[in-house]
């Protein structure tokens, strides 16, 4: 059941204010591609004397609204930041488990919703086999809709997406009998686009970090390159639906430049 307002008349005004930020978005200026990197649900749950596994169950559950509101602005693919290689080999055994759990219900529960494309993005060998199951299982259940991309990050880094690509790119042009000095010639940009978790979907536009911190964190630094970014003091679960719009608004108003 949602909270009501202590305050008498607050939602209506908030509920007017929504209203009136969506009425200041430009529809044909808005982001193609969103990343969402959901940070703080450990601080958010140390704050109410509760485990991490408590603070990520209530990441997972804001994650379902993000995409929702995503979904009804019209952007066509969204990446969600959920677990990084770094992840993996710095974070206590426990709590790696608890959050594998989680992400399996939410890929499976995601594959499920709306007419969304579930799709996973990461390093396999990492992860446990139950976890890449349930990926798998999303992603095959999911695959003929024709809705929103949605991107599940998972055992993923920037740099290792590049690497990957690279390997791929290469031993592609080696099984087609390719000689060093054509592999050379061939090396492009687009080239390795092309072998990237992402390839054939557009570049990030804009990348959405929650919890104040100001950083990439390794995530898609390839796709980044050229996107606008909005940082949010709020921590994970606390995003709202004012923070989103205000950085769709945002992206609209800017100029972008590409690098100049």
């Amino acid at each position: 059941m949602p909270r009501r307002s202590l305050i008498p008349g607050l939602g209506f005004l908030y509920q007017l204010y929504i209203r009136r930020l969506k009425g200041q978005i430009f529809t044909k200026n808005h982001p193609r591609h969103v990343g969402l990197i959901l940070d703080g649900n450990r601080r958010w749950a140390k704050q109410r004397l509760e485990s991490s596994a408590h603070g990520h169950r209530a990441g997972a559950d804001k994650i379902h609204e993000f995409l929702t509101w995503c979904d009804d602005m019209g952007v066509e693919v969204v990446t969600l930041y959920l677990l990084s290689t770094d992840n993996i080999h710095g974070r206590d055994q426990k709590e790696l488990d608890a959050l594998a759990t989680i992400i399996e219900s939410l890929a499976d529960q995601l594959s499920r919703f709306r007419n969304w494309r579930v799709r996973h993005l990461g390093h396999r060998e990492d992860l446990p086999h139950g976890l890449l199951a349930q990926l798998d299982g999303a992603a095959a259940r999911s695959e003929a809709n024709s809705g929103m991309q949605v991107n599940l990050a998972v055992g993923y880094g920037g740099r290792q997406d590049i690497t990957q690509a690279v390997k791929k790119f290469v031993k592609s042009h080696v099984d087609k009998g390719g000689t060093l000095e054509e592999l050379s010639q061939e090396i492009s940009v687009e080239a390795i686009a092309d072998n990237l978790y992402t390839g054939g979907q557009p570049d990030l536009d804009l990348v959405i970090r929650t919890s104040g911190e100001q950083r990439l964190s390794d995530f898609m630094i390839w796709q980044a390159a050229h996107s606008e970014f909005y940082f949010v003091e709020a921590l994970g679960p606390d995003l709202r639906e004012v923070d989103f719009l205000r950085a769709i608004r945002d992206f609209g108003r800017r100029q972008r430049r590409y690098g100049h």
